[in-house]
């Protein structure tokens, strides 16, 4: 009897041990389970949130999409296409649109002359004669790059006249009104005015005589030759400090009656050369590549006065032409570009 309750007792203690181990097995395999759940959920989770945005963002793709078309539709609406008459083979055709690479050279001359003319309204008179130097830079690239790639059009020719009517006509007026001529009344301000009237006179007889050309002339002074004595003007006055009170009055009235001489030029019949005789394309001898070094040399010595220096000579050389070789003027004509 003893043996058989020892045996019980023995069961009895064996049985709750076993259960406990079955309770802790069970336990830890549930704890190795929830974690591979956790990871599972995640990537459930990840693979299914870019299926959850993607119709989101096409949507929004196709909405800017469609905003993008009315707004181009609209600009479409409001501004025409250019539409130009060209002779090709002998035919007249109409083309539309305009050339990019010479307009782009027009449109960076548009910009230093405006530039120029909100640097001189800041009081900036170092800025202001750069900035329509640049000009001349860009507006002596427009045409030529326009004749080597063959993409000159009536559009160009239009818009490099009223390109120079800013640069070379109203920028160096008014730069040199607000460095100078201010100060003069009104005969500062009728100076000023007659060198923009002549700059258009100037561009509108250019405009009118297209047909009657010399290559090798220009009939007056060409307004970008003029623009740059005003701006060297201005820039090597302002290097000797000769801005605001420390202007003289006698200077003023000298820049007054420089003004309207070069104005004068620009519509006179008097010849100058244009320079186009070179060939940019062919050979030249070796002297040539040592003067145009020697050149660069000297107008980093002085900038300003070298290129006013070699602006006035260039002036006085047309009446000089005129006085040396008279009775042999050539035709009116040639373009500025």
């Amino acid at each position: 009897m003893s043996q058989n309750k020892s045996d019980d007792s023995d069961q009895d203690s064996i049985a709750p041990a076993s259960s406990d181990a079955g309770l802790a097995a069970g336990e830890s395999g549930a704890s190795e389970q929830e974690p591979k759940e956790l990871e599972d959920l995640g990537r459930n989770e990840a693979s299914a949130s870019p299926d959850a945005e993607s119709p989101l963002s096409v949507r929004t793709f196709e909405s800017l999409s469609d905003a993008a078309g009315h707004a181009v539709n609209s600009i479409d609406t409001l501004i025409d296409d250019h539409e130009e008459e060209v002779s090709e083979d002998g035919k007249t055709v109409r083309r539309q649109g305009v050339y990019l690479l010479p307009n782009l050279f027009t449109t960076g001359a548009l910009f230093c002359g405006f530039y120029a003319v909100v640097a001189a309204m800041r009081g900036d008179f170092e800025t202001a004669p750069i900035a329509i130097l640049f000009a001349l830079v860009f507006d002596g690239l427009d045409g030529r790059i326009a004749r080597l790639t063959n993409t000159s059009s009536k559009f160009g020719a239009e818009y490099d006249s009223l390109a120079d009517m800013v640069s070379f006509g109203v920028a160096p007026a008014l730069v040199t009104f607000s460095w100078a001529l201010g100060d003069l009344g009104k005969v500062g301000w009728s100076a000023a005015f007659i060198f923009v009237a002549c700059a258009a006179l100037r561009l509108a007889r250019f405009n009118t005589q297209v047909g009657v050309v010399d290559p090798n002339y220009f009939m007056g002074l060409a307004s970008p030759a003029a623009a740059c004595i005003m701006a060297c003007t201005v820039w090597v006055c302002q290097d000797q400090g000769w801005v605001g009170a420390a202007l003289p009055s006698e200077l003023a009235a000298g820049v007054a009656l420089l003004t309207s001489v070069v104005a004068i030029l620009m519509v006179a019949n008097v010849p100058y050369h244009s320079f186009k005789g070179f060939d940019l394309q062919g050979r030249v001898p070796f002297v040539v590549i040592f003067l145009i070094v020697l050149g660069f040399g000297l107008v980093t010595v002085d900038p300003p006065k070298i290129l006013l220096l070699a602006s006035l000579i260039y002036a006085v050389s047309g009446p000089l032409e005129m006085i040396r070789r008279p009775g042999k003027t050539p035709p009116p004509g040639s373009s500025e570009n």
